[in-house]
């Protein structure tokens, strides 16, 4: 992939000239992509234990996560795919390949389930956060809409690792310059790329 441009300062901006970046990789590389993605989460020890995952559907160009499913089978990991609730935030559903699907208020496929069906993400154990930009020091950028934030909002300013973990997933070309936190962004423990793992989990130390 050929080395990435300045970063505009607006976000808005910034939304718009990196999904400019991702939507022009090619297919090919996409599913290269996909597949280099499993072995980066695979090096962290709670992706290959924790019982409950929290994904995405991939849409937009985003990092599709198919080739995880196999590995998540053999190990009776339950993966569960986000649904829109009330008040821009997201519940999550379990969901594996057949499994009805109908599109959000987005037009994003979600589980058909109702409400009862769900989990609140304090429920899970490990959520694969999509992102637009991300930095090297776990801030992510994320959509514009403000529901992972709000989601996940009890883990902010969290100084050791708590459930659940979040891992910020995209490609490599997605990396920004550092982001200046909002006070409502939530930081990342991870980031994994098709490149490389990124780790934040070292506790913060205080101001």
């Amino acid at each position: 992939m050929t080395p990435a441009a300045p970063e505009p300062l607006d976000r808005d901006a910034l939304r718009t000239a990196l999904r400019a970046r991702r939507a022009a990789i090619p297919a090919a590389e996409r599913v290269a992509a996909a597949q280099a993605l499993v072995a980066q989460l695979e090096r962290i020890p709670e992706f290959l234990t924790d019982r409950r995952i929290g994904g995405y559907w991939a849409v937009d160009g985003e990092l599709p996560l198919a080739a995880l499913m196999n590995g998540l089978r053999a190990r009776n990991q339950q993966y569960c795919l986000p649904v829109v609730g009330a008040g821009r935030t997201l519940r999550f559903a379990p969901w594996s390949p057949g499994v009805a699907v109908r599109p959000n208020r987005y037009g994003i496929p979600e589980p058909a389930v109702a409400p009862g069906g769900t989990l609140a993400p304090a429920e899970l154990d490990l959520v694969l956060v999509p992102l637009l930009g991300f930095d090297r020091h776990g801030q992510r950028l994320g959509f514009g809409g403000g529901y992972y934030d709000r989601s996940f909002a009890f883990l902010a300013g969290r100084a050791d690792v708590a459930k659940p973990l979040l891992v910020g997933v995209g490609y490599a070309c997605q990396q920004v310059r550092p982001i200046e936190p909002q006070p409502w962004d939530v930081r990342l423990d991870y980031v994994a790329t098709e490149r490389e793992l990124l780790d934040f989990t070292a506790p913060v130390e205080p101001a």
